[in-house]
């Protein structure tokens, strides 16, 4: 064989190896699960669950299909310092929930320039009675809501989570359900919202929120989660960077203290150098891992159990 042939039966050897390569490629855990997504999850958009300033909020929701039984739901705020974001910009933070198979209930709320404080905070209560109210339409387990957001939305699960029925705050939807949620999940939330109105921590979004009203110290405590410190809430965990120049740090170091004073459990996993958000994949993938453990302490990892073809 001469060498122009060698060369020819060395190039179709390739080629043919190549094109089996290609075909005996498979896909990696997780191009396999997003390539089935669309068939294990139905997506219900914008079902109003409160009108208020002649404005309809929204919910979206994300429900596994084909699950036995009630499953968790992971209730999600969105951020923006109270007076920008949307439920739709955050979409890519649901991900890791429903590669979980929790179902998932992505929360609109009225912004600064629709209505100032505390319109957010009553909204926020309103979509949680929304869901309690509805849990058996939408197969969710009542017993396992957790509630979560960044920054302001951060902000709004704490709100969500602590506030008691004795401060009225849930009056433009009363009900006779339970405002209760199993566990909160804050990521660098605001905890003391007087503390940004004023003085060397003076933040523009918290005082846009608060509008110029001559009481807004008071609203302000009314709806800052330092206020409704206690017992017998439900567990917190608490992410934040000790470089935030958006939420000081020192909010949710406070809030950690405090509800150790009160035996509430709950942690305060610190980004060492983090800023706002936007932490790296391996501050990411070990913030996660601190969620997956928190879950689990608390009886909240179990994924929902599907059915198989023959149930």
């Amino acid at each position: 064989m001469n060498v122009t042939k060698v060369g020819m039966v060395a190039l179709v050897t390739a080629s043919i190896a190549a094109g089996t390569g290609r075909a005996s490629a498979q896909l990696n855990d997780t191009e396999t699960w997003a390539s089935h997504l669309s068939n294990t999850y139905q997506v219900v958009p914008n079902v109003t669950y409160h009108t208020a300033n002649n404005r309809e909020n929204k919910v979206d929701l994300y429900l596994p299909s084909g699950v036995e039984g009630p499953v968790p739901v992971l209730m999600y705020i969105h951020g923006g310092g109270w007076r920008a974001g949307s439920k739709e910009s955050s979409v890519l933070r649901l991900l890791p929930w429903l590669e979980k198979g929790w179902a998932v209930v992505n929360v609109q709320y009225r912004l600064a320039a629709v209505s100032l404080a505390p319109a957010a905070v009553e909204d926020c209560l309103c979509a949680l009675r929304w869901v309690i109210r509805n849990a058996e339409q939408y197969n969710i387990d009542t017993d396992r809501i957790v509630v979560t957001g960044n920054s302001a939305g951060a902000h709004l699960a704490l709100t969500t989570g602590m506030i008691p029925a004795s401060a009225g705050l849930d009056r433009e939807c009363p009900g006779p359900e339970e405002l209760s949620v199993a566990a909160i999940i804050n990521w660098y939330g605001i905890t003391n919202v007087g503390d940004l109105l004023d003085g060397e921590n003076m933040k523009t979004y918290a005082v846009t929120w608060m509008g110029s009203v001559p009481n807004r110290l008071e609203i302000a405590a009314r709806v800052s989660p330092m206020t409704y410190v206690r017992t017998g809430l439900p567990p917190i965990l608490t992410i934040h960077g000790d470089a935030d120049p958006t939420v000081p740090y020192q909010h949710g170091v406070r809030l950690h203290e405090e509800l150790a004073k009160f035996d509430v459990q709950n942690e305060l996993h610190t980004v060492p150098g983090g800023g706002h958000g936007g932490f790296n994949r391996e501050e990411t993938i070990a913030i996660f891992e601190t969620i997956d453990r928190f879950l689990t302490k608390h009886g909240l990892a179990d994924p929902p159990r599907r059915r198989t073809s023959g149930e």
